[in-house]
């Protein structure tokens, strides 16, 4: 999987990046399934950008949310290929600018006693959390839209970041839009 995130602007109005597509694809909830997504988009030379899985209100199925680069092949192919699998019951694309993204980060930086009230403004500003308190480091949560996340996580690159998690992207789409 790629690892990289760049497809995010550094300014507060965020051009949507159409290099990147978001499918929701509801799969059976059974053993093997994500194996098998996996191993489609490797197979094929797709790259992932982003992957998040989860179980729906129906316990029968799971909602898996990627994000492929468009760069790596054409949409319609990917989605060709997904529909193939045995156990893919929904292909949804959730067209770029038109869905709502959000992205979970959970991370510890390293913030002594005489830089936490700086380091708090600035997570106020984005709307996170301090999770935790320790001698020499803080942990803190962000949810958001990739790109605020991203910014995010570079500011924290001054402070010093011990250890980072992010979830992959979940997405919606929008409610006015016409399905």
């Amino acid at each position: 999987m790629n690892e990289q995130r760049g497809a995010g602007s550094t300014s507060q109005h965020h051009v949507p990046d159409y290099r990147y597509h978001t499918l929701v694809v509801t799969v059976e909830n059974k053993s093997g399934v994500l194996a098998r997504l996996a191993a489609l988009f490797s197979r094929r030379g797709f790259n992932i950008e982003s992957l998040a899985v989860a179980p729906t209100d129906d316990e029968r199925f799971s909602r898996v949310t990627v994000v492929v680069d468009l760069e790596s092949a054409p949409l319609e192919q990917i989605i060709k290929q997904l529909d193939k699998l045995v156990n893919v019951v929904n292909i949804r694309e959730l067209h770029p600018g038109h869905a709502v993204e959000r992205e979970l980060m959970i991370v510890t930086v390293a913030a002594g006693p005489d830089r936490r009230d700086e380091l708090v403004e600035q997570l106020d500003r984005a709307g996170g959390k301090v999770l935790s308190v320790g001698a020499d480091a803080m942990m803190l949560s962000l949810v958001g839209p990739p790109p605020r996340v991203d910014e995010f996580e570079e500011l924290l690159g001054q402070y010093g970041i011990i250890e980072l998690q992010r979830t992959g992207r979940v997405a919606l789409a929008n409610l006015d839009e016409d399905d």
